[in-house]
């Protein structure tokens, strides 16, 4: 059967931090599709357009998440994942002000880059949508003035990883990384 298990798992080591470092936003209409590893098929190798495909890089501090939620129903024989993206940009200016306008009116595919050095495709097949998200001055001076946005796509299999260790392995794996 083409679901049964192909591997066991030990308890692995405490060498790992939650948290994100940057995400990568590509607009969705710009992939035209991607090539897989040959010898590990859920790894992501290069993504594919029809011209230049940017990837504009937000880097990110504080409480940045990323969450993939896993919802299987037994009676309709249906399983998916929600992954759940929540961005905390600080600082309002009016460059940030404009993109995020735009972020909420697209459905970009998004690359997470987490403090472990991984790399995610969230949105693999059908984009990311921004769902909700708040523009805030704070009430004290210590609060924050800045961006919270949520971004949800709902996909048949997890994220996958690509083979991406830094930004030239993005440039390698087809994509102009676009910063400031």
């Amino acid at each position: 059967m083409a679901c049964d298990l192909s591997a066991g798992r030990l308890i692995p080591c405490k060498d790992v931090v939650g948290g994100l470092d940057a995400v990568y936003f590509i607009n969705y209409d710009d992939v035209t599709g991607y090539t897989y590893d040959v010898t590990n098929t859920d790894v992501i190798e290069t993504i594919t357009g029809g011209g230049t495909i940017n990837a504009y890089k937000y880097d990110l501090k504080g409480d940045s998440s990323f969450e993939q939620t896993i919802t299987s129903d037994r009676n309709n024989g249906t399983t998916m994942i929600e992954q759940t993206l929540n961005l905390m940009l600080t600082k309002q200016d009016l460059a940030t002000h404009k993109q995020v306008k735009l972020l909420t009116f697209g459905r970009p595919r998004v690359i997470i880059k987490d403090r472990n050095g991984n790399y995610f495709v969230c949105g693999l097949a059908w984009g990311a949508e921004v769902t909700g998200g708040a523009i805030a001055s704070g009430a004290a001076m210590g609060d924050k003035s800045g961006y919270s946005i949520t971004l949800v796509a709902q996909e048949k299999i997890a994220a996958n990883f690509m083979e991406a260790t830094d930004d030239a392995g993005l440039a390698t794996a087809g994509l102009t990384v676009v910063t400031g």
